[in-house]
């Protein structure tokens, strides 16, 4: 029996020779080449078992093949992978019907896993679904590893209406991801509809989402359709879930466990038509022990959940999302403003209480307040500062509950210390521990200081031979010139 053979398409050399040498490790023939048009003769010549495709080559675009590869060859799966690693790659590639979507830099594991299970699983059709054309400035920004998984997901669902929960903390973004799963799905022609459950009186709660007829109550002086009404054929985002009273959690989950409602007051059913997406900040299984939330309406719910990670987990994001806050808010300001290294590194080093919504903020407001084209770390910290003092007491600039030190490192270390592999714990622990503290420390000194290393090396009470070292072992960027 001959062994799979897999087809390779890029046109970066060294990615083609990783892929060629794990790929025959592996058990498999492998094919290369770094140019589409080869590719596409292999395939009509009824070559390989699988294709591994790069999107930008010479000669064409990789996604531009999936569909003529599909007409035919239909059983011939397609795994495309991209350094553009953004929401819009993935979508199309899934849109176009590909079996998976690989971000680069990847994992060779992964590789290896995707093409096995590709190879395993059984030839369905797949009908691409029409290309989307939403705006693709979407405000979805991120090369970090987690949030390729989030791109990776919604991609998944776009042929589905399956139920979703995003949990995230306030600010990272749970409404532009339920608007990115209605814009890039079936029900993108539909209307998208979204209620913040924490917003509406309890009372009223439940004539928002399902309406009400004329003389329901007092002042209800004509017929009103509710949210459900109001999305049919598309999209009902829930947010703030956590914060529906009991009564409406009890007829939400009898609209979902039947199909209908009736309007308060009404007495005939209606069909609802609309997919439901959820979002909390809140732990909701601690509010079902608390008995605060029905655990039969939780389930009902979290078909399929999605966890937004804070700004803090994805640090690597941060210099992305403030050019492009900083570009966004540019047109009205008169020009663009640059960030330099030293206030990029502060950016990085801080905790972000308010998450994706406090940087956005602050890049508006250095915009509008700071007419110098280059900002640096003094302009930061003095802006950072000013959130924090002007939040209510007891908050950081975010909006949480303020945390002492001792209290954030201890947080820290437990989900540090839980992070062993395969139940095995961690080596080297208190090196990593103050390494990790010790880069945001100098990060942040040195910003205070401009880059002046003896005075850094005067705050942190550490010898200036010293600090260089820590400065070289930690790659801590630095701004040249600083005394």
């Amino acid at each position: 029996m001959s062994l799979p053979t897999i087809l390779v398409a890029d046109d970066d050399r060294s990615i083609r020779t990783v892929l060629s040498q794990a790929l025959g490790r592996g058990g498999y023939q492998v094919r290369t080449t770094a140019q589409a048009s080869t590719l596409w003769q292999w395939v009509e010549e009824g070559e390989g078992d699988l294709v591994i495709t790069d999107v930008v080559m010479p000669d064409e675009n990789g996604l531009d093949l999936i569909p003529r590869i599909r007409r035919i060859r239909p059983d011939l799966r397609v795994v495309v992978m991209s350094a553009q690693s953004t929401l819009m790659t993935a979508v199309k590639a899934t849109q176009r019907g590909a079996f998976e979507y690989l971000p680069k830099p990847f994992d060779l594991k992964e590789v290896l896993a995707v093409v096995a299970r590709a190879l395993a699983t059984p030839a369905t059709p797949v009908q691409p679904l029409a290309p989307a054309q939403p705006d693709e400035q979407m405000s979805l920004i991120g090369r970090s590893v987690v949030m390729q998984d989030i791109y990776r997901i919604i991609a998944r669902l776009t042929t589905s209406d399956l139920t979703v929960m995003i949990n995230g903390e306030s600010g990272t973004g749970k409404e532009l991801v339920a608007r990115a799963l209605h814009d890039y799905g079936r029900r993108r022609a539909g209307p998208f509809v979204a209620i913040n459950m924490a917003a509406i009186p309890r009372n009223l709660i439940e004539s928002e989402l399902f309406g009400h007829e004329r003389g329901a109550f007092t002042g209800a002086t004509s017929r009103v359709a509710g949210r459900f009404e109001q999305a049919a054929g598309g999209t009902l985002f829930l947010d703030e879930i956590g914060d529906m009273p009991p009564e409406a959690q009890t007829r939400l989950l009898r609209v979902l466990q039947d199909g209908e409602f009736t309007t308060v007051g009404g007495t005939m059913p209606i069909r609802a038509n609309v997919r439901i997406i959820a979002a909390t900040h809140r732990d909701l299984r601690q509010a079902i022990r608390a008995g605060t939330f029905r655990e039969d309406l939780y389930y009902r719910l979290n078909v399929v959940p999605m966890r937004l990670p804070p700004l803090r987990e994805r640090v690597e994001d941060i210099p992305l999302l403030a050019r492009h806050f900083l570009n966004e808010n540019a047109e009205g300001a008169g020009s663009a403003r640059v960030l330099d290294d030293q206030a990029m590194a502060q950016l990085q080093a801080y905790r972000w209480p308010g998450n994706v919504r406090e940087l956005e903020n602050l890049m508006r407001r250095i915009t509008a307040l700071h007419p110098q084209e280059s900002i640096g770390a003094d302009i930061i910290a003095a802006e950072l500062a000013e959130a924090s003092n002007t939040a209510p007491p007891g908050e950081g600039a975010g909006g949480g509950t303020a945390e002492t030190l001792a209290e954030a490192v201890e947080r820290h270390l437990r989900r540090f210390l839980s992070s062993g592999q395969d139940g095995m714990p961690l080596s080297d622990i208190y090196d990593k521990v103050i390494a990790e503290v010790e880069r945001p420390l100098i990060t942040m000194t040195l910003a205070a200081t401009r880059g002046n290393q003896i005075r850094a090396a005067a705050m942190l009470g550490l010898n200036r031979n010293t600090l260089r070292k820590k400065i070289r072992d930690l790659d801590i960027p630095v701004v040249r010139g600083g005394a």
